[in-house]
């Protein structure tokens, strides 16, 4: 992971400067502290629709702890984007963040691995979507040509890692189980408890599709915050556009997977990919500057509170003792 991150520096400090930086910085600017403010708070926003797909996917669970779940997949997010851990790593944290809470281990992890599914699930129809509207430029001679095989062969890729979580839930489940008793000492229980609780979620058809809808709202709310983000930077695309590009960088960012915060892939993808769409390579990589520099400044404090709550807990128990 560390050597992944090194590399993913290295290919976003290379992409930087062959675009130029001083021309990402000066267009970046123009966000400006008030419109970088209003960013965050969108994302904000977008992460209280995610802790409700989440809450959704955990019957028995009150609506009032809207927050709690929130609160977990910011914390998810935080350690995937700023520490060395894949994706994984910031699962097994936010599922612990839960359990901590009170709510009991089997819900957590049943209604983690639905959520993990409708959010799949959503992000594909939402990728199929974007290639949808960018169906004329992928089927055409322009220059999209050359990023037909990128883009076709990353979507496919991700098609089967979704495909395969499916039908692989249990072996995931265990997995996840394994990973967290190593790094979380006591996060592991009963298997047969988590497997009879997920099974009880998916009877409740209800609350997958409400799952899966609040998980579908966040990626476009995610899109629309790129074009958000963009407007106030006084670039010049319309909002379909940005949603099929936007679309098409998750899916990127979802086949690195194995890379935190898929670092340098989103570089990459934004400045090959932006042209296609008439948007300079110099105002995408701005748009990827603005999200690195969102996740900062959301996640560093998410981290920094996780960090000060665990130390709580440890000293809560040695005092106990």
């Amino acid at each position: 992971m560390l050597l992944a991150t090194i590399a993913g520096l290295i290919v976003t400090i290379w992409t930087f400067g062959a675009t130029g930086f001083a021309d990402i910085v000066a267009v970046a600017r123009r966000l400006g502290l008030g419109g970088f403010l209003l960013f965050c708070a969108w994302s904000l926003g977008t992460f209280v629709l995610l802790g409700a797909a989440w809450l959704a996917a955990a019957p028995g669970e009150r609506t009032a702890r809207i927050g709690r779940f929130t609160w977990a997949r910011m914390l998810r997010e935080a350690v995937s984007d700023l520490l060395p851990f894949s994706q994984l790593g910031g699962i097994v944290v936010a599922a612990r963040s839960l359990t901590v809470a009170g709510i009991p281990t089997p819900r957590v992890y049943g209604s983690l691995v639905v959520d993990l599914t409708t959010e799949m699930a959503a992000q594909l129809v939402y990728t199929l979507f974007g290639l949808a509207l960018m169906a004329s430029l992928l089927i055409g001679d322009g220059t999209a040509v050359s990023l037909r095989p990128a883009i076709l062969g990353g979507t496919a890729i991700m098609v089967v890692i979704i495909l395969f979580f499916f039908v692989a839930q249990r072996s995931a489940l265990d997995l996840t189980g394994r990973i967290g008793e190593r790094f979380i000492p006591g996060s592991q229980v009963a298997l047969s408890d988590i497997r009879a609780e997920l099974a009880r979620i998916y009877l409740r058809r209800d609350r997958v599709a409400i799952a899966f809808g609040f998980n579908l709202a966040a990626w476009v709310a995610s899109g629309l915050g790129g074009w958000l983000a963009l407007h106030l930077m006084g670039a010049r695309i319309s909002l379909w556009d940005v949603l099929s590009l936007e679309s098409l960088i998750f899916t990127l960012r979802s086949v690195a997977f194995f890379i935190p915060g898929a670092l340098g892939v989103q570089e990459v993808a934004y400045a090959l990919t932006a042209p296609l769409f008439g948007l300079p390579p110099e105002s995408a990589l701005a748009l990827s500057l603005a999200k690195r520099a969102r996740d900062v400044a959301i996640g560093l404090p998410t981290l920094l509170c996780w960090q000060f709550a665990e130390a709580r807990q440890i000293a809560a128990r040695a005092g106990g003792r």
